[in-house]
């Protein structure tokens, strides 16, 4: 599709820009817009995405064990339940790590008062806290082990379900949280880039309804399809090109502006964009506009190059 008469095809968009500035205007501002709006989601997809995936790192398992447990038997499990394809890692929490947990996540005066109650009995169950691979499994592996043979002979409590906490309920619903952002993502990259292709075809076309009497004249001259399609293609190209360069500006200094703030403001979120995530953001943004200008320009030329 690229033009084989260029620098004709450059002269003539140019001048097209001057004659009809209002018009090419609105596609720019339509597109840098649509691009804007393009890269500001995907790069708020990817913060957002990258702190959901730090809480779902964090989803593990904790299987509470008996008091009674053999040593011997929670060492036997704890080496079988490694070797379970999902599982990374499994970690055995005595019952005075466990307390000694429990401390720590209460207020120093809480804590003490009921230490202090116990009466030197210590009645936090010990336990295997487990990291999955793909904290997607949890459920899977969570009903694996509460199946498992095994453990049921060791658990706490008669009841093996009860001695297995995951969370369920806010594991399911931050997993739903997360397909249902990376949907949106989805849905709304297309459709904002539809609306800017459509912008780009419908100016397009203006622009040629208003030079149709040359259109006609080249083709009485032999003109081919080609060079009276160059300078229609170049300026979706440009107005594109402009669109999705302003949309790269307006996010980078925004991005300088924006994140060190929400940085200072939330400093127990990370809102670190990679510089690899950055550049192929900005690069995808000036391939779609490139993209956007060529096919928008080619469509709406069909109809009037037609033999």
């Amino acid at each position: 599709m690229v033009p084989s008469n260029l620098g004709y095809s450059l002269r003539e968009a140019g001048r097209h820009f001057r004659r009809n500035w209002s018009t090419v205007l609105g596609a720019i501002v339509t597109i840098f817009l649509s691009l804007f709006v393009i890269g500001l989601f995907v790069m708020g997809s990817v913060m957002i995405g990258n702190l959901v995936g730090n809480v779902e790192n964090s989803v593990t398992i904790q299987a509470f064990l008996s008091d009674d447990a053999d040593s011997n038997a929670v060492q036997a499990l704890q080496t079988k339940i490694e070797g379970w394809d999902d599982v990374e890692s499994v970690k055995y929490k005595s019952k005075d790590e466990a307390l000694e947990e429990y401390k720590q996540s209460m207020s120093n005066r809480n804590a003490s008062d009921v230490v202090a109650a116990l009466d030197g009995e210590n009645p936090v169950p010990a336990s295997y806290v487990i990291t999955l691979k793909d904290p997607q499994k949890v459920e899977e592996v969570a009903n694996k082990l509460i199946q498992d043979s095994d453990f049921q002979s060791i658990a706490d409590g008669s009841d093996a379900s009860s001695a297995v906490s995951y969370g369920r309920e806010t594991v399911e619903r931050l997993f739903s949280v997360t397909y249902y952002l990376r949907m949106g993502a989805i849905v709304l990259v297309v459709l904002l880039s539809f609306i800017a292709f459509v912008f780009i075809n419908n100016t397009i076309r203006l622009s040629i309804a208003a030079r149709r009497r040359e259109i006609a004249i080249m083709r009485l001259v032999g003109a081919s399809n080609g060079f009276i399609r160059g300078p229609f293609l170049t300026e979706g190209v440009l107005e594109a090109l402009i669109g999705s360069l302003l949309a790269i500006g307006v996010l980078q200094a925004g991005s300088q502006v924006v994140l060190p703030k929400l940085q200072q403001s939330l400093s127990f979120l990370s809102f670190n964009l990679p510089t690899q995530v950055v550049a192929a953001t900005y690069g995808a943004l000036v391939v779609i506009g490139i993209l956007l200008g060529l096919f928008g320009s080619a469509i709406a030329m069909r109809r009037y190059l037609r033999v």
